[in-house]
């Protein structure tokens, strides 16, 4: 019987422990495994390609995600890596969106510059995003949902149909979402990725990835991928994201009704020039993001006023919101995505992608909201005041 995911999140890999009955299960470090005998390996055999804890968790988040299979990468940017070595050759049509976050733009731009495949950035949030698949006739299509910075949403189950139409594979990054909040696979896409630095691990201070996939015979291409560009994660981070794990259903709850309090605190307010958000009734994506997700995430996205000397007033004024990169810990961090995050895209690509100087990209914490809020509404009258 499928079990909801809040207890499998829970149980994840409790009382697995054969030899001691173990109730959390123990961290396998050993680099390699002997052989029963000539020509008879055991299931692991060297870590690289396979350990028990680094499995205990791909079962884990194979479960959370409703997929066949799960592999567990070093980093985000890895599980990125690895799907594309699997899933596309020389001449293929990869469409990416025109706003992804500023790493994955890095990678494919990198590698379309070498010849690895063709790539075409899209809007994949507007209307007409896929009828423009169904035109390219992509082998792959890759999205982000809600996109990264700005929030943007993208219809999986409509492009999923564009993209099978065309014989293709949709990738989907549910990095923003966590299983938790979205299930790409369960709306038509075949393979979902996420960095596990973020929700997963929820706790900065594991750097590490995962690819889902609908099907287990492209699971077990991706993972033969992974192993073979040696992305495979280390028993250690493994261990750690598993536990983070545990507490992903109580720790989501909390950063979704702190980003409801920041975002009601926001609107309207004479320092926000934009505020993005998916959970606003008049944010373009909100019908679609209120379908395909269970609430609305907890990254919150404002255009500071007075462009980016207002963001450095904005900023000098917060004290429970750290400056740094990445997002999804149980600490607040803000981030200017022009010169952090984003920095690898040139300004004309930034400008295209709707990055303006002004823009400020919130990962809401748990701390307690009103701190959060008090911290928020006094950076922007400090940003305020420089502006006038």
């Amino acid at each position: 019987m499928e079990r909801a995911r809040q207890t499998a999140a829970v149980r994840s890999g409790i009382e697995t422990d054969a030899a001691h009955g173990a109730v959390v299960p123990p961290v396998y470090l050993s680099t390699n495994y002997s052989f029963a005998g000539l020509r008879q390996p055991r299931e692991f055999d060297y870590s690289r390609s396979g350990n028990p804890t680094r499995s205990t968790l791909a079962a884990a988040l194979a479960e959370l995600d409703g997929a066949a299979g799960a592999v567990v990468t070093s980093s985000g940017m890895g599980a990125i890596t690895a799907t594309l070595a699997a899933l596309v050759a020389p001449g293929d049509v990869v469409v990416a969106p025109h706003d992804a976050y500023g790493g994955t733009w890095r990678l494919l731009d990198a590698l379309a510059r070498k010849g690895a495949f063709v790539l075409e950035l899209l809007d994949l949030t507007a209307p007409d995003a896929a009828a423009r698949i169904a035109a390219l006739d992509p082998a792959l299509v890759w999205v982000e949902t809600p996109s990264n910075p700005l929030l943007g949403i993208t219809d999986v189950a409509a492009l999923a149909a564009a993209t099978h139409a065309a014989d293709g594979v949709l990738v989907v990054d549910n990095t923003f979402c966590s299983p938790l909040v979205q299930r790409p696979l369960a709306l038509g896409a075949d393979v979902a990725v996420q960095s596990s630095t973020k929700y997963l691990n929820g706790h900065s201070d594991v750097i590490g990835g995962v690819i889902t996939a609908a099907d287990a015979d492209l699971a077990e291409q991706l993972g033969w991928w992974a192993n073979c560009l040696g992305l495979t994660g280390s028993a250690f981070d493994s261990y750690l994201t598993l536990r983070g794990v545990r507490t992903l259903p109580v720790r989501m709850r909390q950063h979704l009704e702190n980003a409801a309090a920041v975002v009601a605190a926001l609107q309207g307010h004479p320092g926000v020039e934009r505020l993005h958000y998916p959970g606003l009734p008049d944010h373009p994506g909100h019908a679609i993001a209120a379908r395909q997700m269970e609430g609305f995430g907890a990254i919150v996205s404002l255009e500071v006023v007075g462009g980016e000397p207002g963001v450095a007033a904005f900023l000098s004024a917060l004290e429970n919101f750290s400056l740094a990169e990445s997002l999804g810990g149980v600490e607040s961090l803000v981030c200017h995505p022009g010169t952090m995050t984003h920095a690898a895209m040139p300004p004309e690509v930034q400008e295209a992608a709707g990055l303006r100087p002004g823009l400020v990209r919130l990962s809401v914490g748990i701390e307690h909201p009103d701190d959060l809020i008090a911290d928020l509404l006094a950076g922007l009258g400090r940003a305020g005041a420089a502006a006038s």
